[in-house]
């Protein structure tokens, strides 16, 4: 299925619900996931994605850990994308980000940068 490209321009806020944390690949032996374009181990981050009245969480990977990224802190988000899956009668939304970095933090200084 095709990538979804998300404009996060179009939230009022965004704020990190949960704390950066690597993916696990296999539970049995603890193999953290690792981005297969950069061997970077993935991280997830739950992020509070609010826009008016409306806020969700959704829990978005990132390849390399978001230096500075803290529970409650408002952050940026670099090329949000949302690719629906599908997989033995179970589905949903994946969430995947280049870059998650402080609000206030310079661009570049975020994802495992």
């Amino acid at each position: 299925m095709a990538s979804l490209p998300i404009d996060t321009a179009k939230f009022t806020g965004i704020i990190c619900a949960v704390p950066p944390a690597p993916r696990v690949a296999n539970r049995e032996t603890g193999q953290l996931r690792v981005d297969r374009e950069t061997g970077k181990t993935v991280y997830q981050v739950g992020l509070c994605m609010m826009a008016g009245t409306s806020a969700d969480v959704v829990n978005v990977s990132v390849a390399g850990e978001p230096t500075g990224v803290q529970l409650g802190m408002p952050v940026a988000v670099r090329d949000l994308i949302a690719t629906p899956w599908e997989n033995d009668g179970r589905h949903g939304i994946a969430f995947r980000a280049a870059e998650i970095r402080p609000l206030n933090a310079p661009a570049g200084k975020g994802a495992g940068q």
